[in-house]
């Protein structure tokens, strides 16, 4: 099986599995989905679902968010993980927000990852997610799949990302990284993967022919 044929198979196989892709973290602007992703950092989606309700309870745009004690925001986020942390970069993207940008969150890759507790990754998904500007969040779970399914050698997500581009069309790249995630979740965990019986590995994990 040929790269090209690879990538035509594993597109099929995701759009028959998830033809639908809700995004998995709870929010309703770009802001509260700017934070949801910011707490998902080596947390589940699951855990910050359950966060944020009381968190946006307490403040879910910029303003308020930025009136709030940094101790305050850290005790609700506590079971996220990485609390001391998180709660500072909160408080300070949101008083950043109110002072640079009118209380909005920007529609630009630079602008975001300027913001405190924001890499390129959370930059991504916003702009994908919340902005429809075609980017392919990469985590370490779609760089775990792509390495197994033969799509990347990249040592990091950066080139995981950069080589995942290259072979699918922008026009789908919002879409497939989401898929992606809910295939692996489903069928191809970390931990425990027995690739005979998995709808993707079980097909492609053969060696790539050259292109």
């Amino acid at each position: 099986m040929t790269k090209k044929e690879k990538v035509a198979f594993i597109r099929r196989k995701l759009e028959e599995l998830y033809p639908v892709t809700p995004i998995p973290l709870h929010h309703h602007d770009p802001y509260t989905l700017l934070i949801a992703v910011l707490l998902s950092a080596q947390c589940t989606d699951e855990r910050v679902n359950k966060i944020t309700p009381d968190l946006f309870a307490l403040a879910d745009n910029p303003r308020d968010m930025a009136l709030q004690d940094v101790e305050t925001i850290r005790d609700i986020i506590r079971p996220c993980g990485l609390s001391p942390r998180k709660s500072q970069a909160i408080h300070a993207l949101s008083s950043i927000l109110v002072q640079e940008y009118n209380g909005e969150v920007p529609a630009s890759f630079d602008a975001l990852e300027s913001l405190p507790g924001v890499g390129h990754k959370t930059a991504s998904v916003v702009m994908s997610q919340a902005f429809g500007v075609p980017a392919f969040p990469v985590d370490t779970h779609i760089h775990r799949l792509a390495q197994r399914w033969g799509l990347s050698t990249g040592k990091n997500v950066g080139q995981t990302e950069k080589d995942l581009k290259k072979l699918f069309p922008e026009s789908i790249w919002n879409k497939l990284h989401l898929q992606i995630i809910f295939f692996g979740r489903e069928y191809c965990p970390a931990r425990g993967h027995d690739p005979s019986k998995c709808p993707i590995c079980s097909v492609v994990a053969i060696k790539t022919k050259a292109t």
